[in-house]
């Protein structure tokens, strides 16, 4: 079947996660993806680990699949030129190097938009090639604590926590990749490229979403509320008699048929709980009575009840519990492929469901230079 990308060539010269990642996306979509390191491979994520499978690391096989390797040595004369050179059939360079990196190489958009006037060059950096930041080195824990995330990530007895994964990573690959997909768009028409300055600090203070628009409105500084929710109550993880769920009331109609189901009808009608404004000016006293009636019966109970009054409930699933899920096998979000170092290897999938131009899954993640000889000679 016809892929959507397949007529699109990327130079992919990004590692580690927010660039990678971002590529795998329009590989995944059919696009002809280039990785571009230095000799020997220069993508930190070959060597992060354990766990690694024959010597190549997991961390590295869950952003590279779908892609072709080459190396080349940006600090030479040959090696710009070499880039020059595939520039000139291509339709999308990306890097995340440091603010003036490219630049020094000569391989700016300036330099490189000459050459080829329709191409799209993506820069990803920490905190944008503009502004009194631009050359601060940009990681994605730093960028946690500083966009405010960690501030309201955790409780009062926790502290600022981080995610469990590098999210403003993955959240800026998501962004370079619709940013580079509208510019492709828009370059049909006008027969122009353009540059994209993708910053992880911008990606995560947008990622703020409702709880930013709750501090310009009232300039109160949101608090650490660990598994609850800022606008809705109860919206939050209850302990059961054998473990933890989460139940999500997100009206008042499922807030009503939450307290039948408990066994508390008499809450629906407390003046106290009765709307959601009411209940989250309220919450420290509604939780508590709450909690103590889901403590009674074990999680099974609690979510075919609350499947019955279709109230929104789930769950918490370790990682094991998720690969084993069959509404996901159903999906398939799992699979594998086969490596020519590490072996049969175990991915999750694409998000992506197109039903007339799917995602496929034509490549291994390579070993580095594994494309040399086909690519550049």
């Amino acid at each position: 079947m016809a892929k959507a990308l397949e007529h699109i060539r990327i130079l992919d010269l990004s590692r580690v996660l927010a660039g990678p990642y971002c590529t795998m996306i329009l590989g995944d979509l059919g696009a002809e993806i280039i990785k571009v390191e230095a000799p020997g491979g220069s993508d930190e994520t070959r060597k992060w680990g354990p766990p690694f499978q024959n010597g190549v690391s997991a961390y590295y096989l869950c952003t590279n699949r779908n892609k072709k390797s080459i190396t080349i040595d940006l600090k030479s004369e040959e090696g710009v030129k070499t880039i020059k050179q595939l520039v000139k059939d291509s339709d999308v360079i990306i890097n995340n190097f440091r603010t003036g990196t490219m630049e020094r190489f000569g391989l700016d958009y300036e330099t490189l938009s000459k050459i080829n006037p329709k191409l799209i060059y993506c820069s990803i950096t920490g905190f944008g090639e503009t502004g009194p930041y631009k050359d601060m080195p940009g990681y994605d824990f730093i960028i946690q604590a500083m966009s405010g995330l960690m501030s309201i990530t955790g409780d009062e007895q926790t502290g600022p926590q981080k995610m469990g994964v590098a999210i403003t990573d993955v959240l800026t690959g998501m962004y370079a990749c619709i940013g580079i997909q509208a510019a492709l768009l828009e370059r049909s028409i006008s027969q122009q490229g353009q540059k994209l300055d993708i910053a992880l600090y911008d990606v995560a203070v947008s990622a703020l979403v409702n709880v930013g628009s709750n501090y310009f409105m009232s300039g109160e500084i949101p608090s650490q509320l660990g598994n609850q929710h800022a606008n809705i109550v109860p919206y939050q993880t209850f302990r059961t008699k054998d473990r933890q769920m989460v139940i999500a009331a997100g009206n008042d109609r499922q807030f009503e048929a939450l307290c039948d189901i408990a066994g508390e009808p008499s809450l629906k009608d407390n003046p106290k709980f009765r709307t959601n404004p009411d209940r989250v000016a309220h919450r420290k006293e509604l939780i508590p009575r709450l909690q103590q009636l889901f403590s009674q019966q074990p999680t099974a109970y609690w979510l075919e009840k609350c499947k019955q009054r279709s109230i929104p409930c789930g769950p918490i699933q370790n990682i094991a519990e998720v690969a084993a899920d069959p509404q996901l096998a159903a999906r398939e979000m799992f699979v594998q492929m086969s490596h020519p170092t590490a072996g049969e290897i175990n991915m999750i999938g694409s998000p992506l469901k197109l039903s007339r131009t799917p995602v496929s899954y034509r490549h291994h993640p390579p070993n580095a230079g594994e494309h040399n000889q086909i690519i550049m000679d």
